[in-house]
């Protein structure tokens, strides 16, 4: 009898890790996009420094905050506002091209701005030391 109770504890076990496996990375697939939506915003509302003070080591590393600021502005204010923005994907990975190893979620919108009616936005916030989601990466094509 204990023999079968262990053996069906261990098939249990073994159909609810990979739930409990899923059930954590969406929990930090959801953190991650909370972060890039706030830290969008502050890009869509002009606050570029901003949005480089709030961004993750590795960004704040990359570039510069002046460079950062000339380049997103030169970038954005010609797309004008964004009139309609909607996820696209999301991908948890630990590992990217050009980027140290680490925990980072890959998001994308459909974006459609006041004078690009299509592009495709890619977010980038990577797990800092301290367990928050900071941005590492912006995109747009």
């Amino acid at each position: 009898m204990k023999t079968i109770l262990a053996l069906g504890a261990a098939v249990l076990l073994t159909f609810t890790a990979p739930s409990f496996a899923a059930d954590q990375q969406t929990e930090l697939i959801n953190q991650a996009q909370s972060a890039a939506t706030a830290w969008i915003a502050l890009t869509d509302a002009g606050k570029y420094g901003e949005s480089w003070e709030r961004a993750g080591t590795f960004f704040k590393t990359g570039i510069p905050k002046n460079t950062w600021e000339t380049g997103i502005r030169s970038l954005r204010t010609p797309l004008g506002s964004v009139k309609n923005r909607e996820l696209k994907s999301t991908e948890y990975a630990t590992s990217l091209p050009g980027a140290p190893d680490g925990e980072y979620v890959v998001i994308q919108y459909e974006t459609q701005f006041e004078n690009k009616k299509s592009a495709v936005e890619t977010v980038t916030p990577m797990r800092e030391k301290d367990g928050s989601w900071k941005v590492s990466g912006y995109f747009i094509r």
